[in-house]
Formats: structure tokens, sequence, C-alpha cells
């Protein structure tokens, strides 16, 4: 199929599995037919390990949208369909690449859509192709919009298609008709500009020669002040990252709570700031190892002292760790607690690769091309996952919470009905019968 022919299956697809719907069902659908087309129309010479890895987990969130229908769900298929499609167009792009990507196509895409060059056929395209978008697509275009203009002008003229139960919602035909080319036109004919192929030499993991020669980063210091400069600043900032772990241990794990302090509003406010704290570390780090002191080898006292950092910053994270676990163990499970689990994760990790890159004397590029495999892949376990079951699980079992606690946690109808078999279960969401396209295969299954 040509560019144009894909358009136009997609489109029509778009149209008939979210025309009078809500985004259910049909989203895992359209998950898995765009994951299928690609694969098939995808160069032999892009089908690397790293796409056929993205297939499948394309084809797993689209099956986890189509359970759930959630917005963890919702974004496992976002990023994966989308990094399937840009790993099929060029293999050797880095990753991170991908975002920036896509919001300059989906910015130009006014401008793209009127370069018919580059997705319409040729003159010399098939006869049949010719006939169909000449004779049957931009009459048909045309026609559905002043149709809708004309029925939304006069009830009468409306009337002559409603009284012959044509019910057709115009402009809701319409929009989906704009919004399914618009995606399907960014995915089939998105455009990597020369630039990005220029931006990904400077996103490689290692240095080139010339970056490994020795010259200051700043016009004002030579390489001797600016080495001094970095022992006296992590020195420092060891100082005061030992003083702060011991009163923040001390107040999370030694002080009196008082009875009315707000204990749930105060423990997120200190791991806010581990997190923050753990944001600014690896980009000092970045400052100062961005180059020169990677291969400096009068740098020794410089790389120890910013190991020692790392290694109390992953000290800091443990603490946060053990008291968000002691205020779960005291007061249950939440979204909210398990997001600071996933936030702490990524955190340990980002120092994890920030110690490999001193260690191995990678990019500041290196972390960013290693932390969105990492950011995709939590996306992607919290889709896949029936969190709200197992939080409920939990809390029942520990005896904490309420019925209506409970309740505000999805995905535990079964659970629920169990442990409270005489209450009455409302969810505002789902109150009205649903078409199948509409629903998620978790409601059909486990709510009666």
């Amino acid at each position: 199929m040509k560019k144009s022919q894909l358009i136009l299956l997609s489109t029509s697809l778009f149209i008939a599995l979210f025309y009078e719907e809500e985004i259910g069902i049909n989203l895992g659908f359209l998950g898995i037919s765009y994951s299928i087309l690609l694969f098939f129309y995808t160069q032999k010479i892009n089908q690397t390990k790293t796409f056929f890895i993205l297939f499948a987990l394309s084809i797993f969130s689209s099956l986890a949208f189509a359970y759930y229908a959630d917005f963890p769900s919702f974004l496992a298929v976002f990023f994966s369909v989308f990094l399937l499609a840009f790993k099929s167009q060029n293999r050797n792009l880095k990753s991170i690449l991908a975002i920036p990507v896509f919001i300059l196509n989906f910015v130009t895409f006014f401008g793209r859509l009127f370069k018919f060059e580059d997705w319409l056929p040729k003159r010399n395209a098939s006869g049949f192709w010719q006939k169909f978008i000449s004779v049957v697509l931009i009459p048909l275009i045309f026609i559905s919009v002043f149709l809708a203009i004309y029925a939304n002008g006069s009830s009468h003229f409306s009337g002559l298609f409603t009284d012959y139960e044509l019910d057709l919602n115009g402009w809701g035909f319409l929009f989906l008709t704009c919004f399914g080319f618009f995606i399907a036109f960014s995915i089939w004919n998105f455009k990597i500009y020369s630039f990005f192929y220029l931006k990904n030499n400077d996103l490689k993991n290692d240095f080139i020669n010339e970056n490994k020669i020795q010259k200051p980063t700043f016009s004002f210091l030579d390489l001797s002040a600016e080495r001094k400069s970095g022992i006296i600043s992590f020195l420092a900032l060891n100082i005061l990252l030992i003083t702060f772990i011991f009163t923040f241990n001390y107040e999370q794990f030694f002080q009196t709570i008082k009875i009315d302090q707000n204990l749930s509003a105060e423990t997120h406010e200190r791991v806010n700031a581990v997190i923050l704290s753990i944001i600014m570390a690896i980009a000092v780090i970045m400052f100062y190892f961005k180059g020169n002191f990677n291969f400096d080898k009068e740098a020794k006292s410089l790389k120890i002292l910013a190991k020692i950092w790392i290694i109390l910053n992953g000290i800091l994270i443990l603490s946060a760790f053990a008291k968000n676990s002691e205020y779960i163990l005291n007061l249950g499970l939440t979204y909210k607690r398990l997001g600071v689990y996933a936030f702490l994760s990524l955190a340990i990790i980002g120092l994890i690769f920030t110690y490999l890159k001193i260690k191995n004397q990678k990019t500041n590029a290196y972390l960013f091309n290693q932390m969105i495999w990492y950011f995709y892949g939590t996306i992607l376990v919290c889709s896949f996952i029936n969190w709200g079951g197992i939080a409920t699980k939990y809390n029942i079992d520990r005896g904490f919470k309420s019925y209506f606690d409970l309740s505000s946690l999805n995905f535990n109808d079964k659970i629920l009905e169990k442990k409270f078999p005489n209450e009455k279960r409302f969810d505002p969401y789902h109150s009205e019968k649903t078409s199948f396209l509409s629903s998620n295969f978790y409601d059909k299954w486990n709510k009666k």
C-alpha cells in the first residue's frame, strides 16, 4: 500500500470505531490495527530487535487499554504506537527524539498537508485509485462538510434526512473524519527534519575523539581553577547532604508527631524535597562532567567526591523508601503512595546511570538515552498491573479503610462485593449502558 491508501484506510477505520462511541475497547482495536499495519509496511532494514520489542509492547498496551480503559493505559498505547512508528522510519535515531519529532509534525501538519506530492499518488498511479480519489473521496469530503453546515442551519433541510431515518450527526462525523485523518497523516506521513539527524550526533553515548581534548569550559577559568571549583563544590555539598540526611531521618523516624499535624501532607513534602534533591544532584554532576573532567587524569579527587555524593543521595532515597513503607504500614496503600515508590525507583535508577556515566566516561546524553526507556517502562508497568485491586486487597487484609474509601480505588469490584456484600455499588462513570466499543473488558467480565 501507498501512503495515501494507508491514510485513507486508517481514517476510515477510526470513523468506524469511534462514530457515536466513547473511548473504550475501540481505542485498543485501533492501537492493535496500527501496530499490525506498521509491522507489515516497515522495511526489513528497520525491523530491528528494538522494533520487534516495541511491536509486542504496542499490542500488549492496546490490550491493556481494551481491558482497563484508564489514563495510564492510554499513555502506554500513545507512546508505544508513536515509538513504533518512529522506529519504523529510522532505526538509528535516538528514541528520545521521537517526542520532539512528533510535536513538530503536529505543529507543521497544515504545511505538510498541502505538499500533495509527498503523500498523494502521482499521475501515473493506478487508474482505480485516481478514479476513487477524484470521483468518490474528494466529492464526499465536500458533501460531508456542506451537509453538516446546511443541516445545522435549517431544521427543514435536516428533516429531509432525519425523516428517512438518516440520523447523521454531521458535526460529529466531520470532527471524527478530521481528527482521524490528522492521526493517520501524522503516523504515516511524519517527516524527520534534517536538523534532527544533526542533533542525533550530539546524543551519542560515547565521546568522540575531539571532545576528549582537555580545554576549559569557561574562558574566564583555566582547567586548574575549574577543577578546584568542582572539588570545593562537591566537598561542601557532601557535608551539606550528610547534615540533611541526619536531620531528615531524625524528623522522619525519631521526632514525635503532633496530633494536629497533617502527616500525609508533611510526608509528601519531604518526599518531594528528596526527589528535587536527586534531580538537582544529577544536574550538578552533568554540569561538571559534561566533557573534560571525564578524561582529566588530575580530577581523581573530583570523581571520588562526586561518587560519594551519588552514594549519599542513594542513602537519602532509601530513607524516603523506608518512610513511605512505614506510612503504608500504618495508614494503608493509595495511588499517591504507590506513585512515590515509582518516582523514587526512577530516581535511584537515575543515580545508578549517573554513577556509570562517571565510571565509564559517558556523555550527558547517555543519561537521557537510558532514562527515556525506564520512564516508558514505568508507564507500561502502571498500565499492565491492576494497582487498584492490589491496594484494595492489601488495605482489607490490614484492616484499613472504610467501604467509602476503598470504593474510590479502581478495578476492585469483585473484592468489594465479597467483603461488603450488602453495600450498594454506584459507579457514576458506568451507570448507563454502553455499547461494546465504548465499554472495556474489565466492566464486562467483572461487573454485573
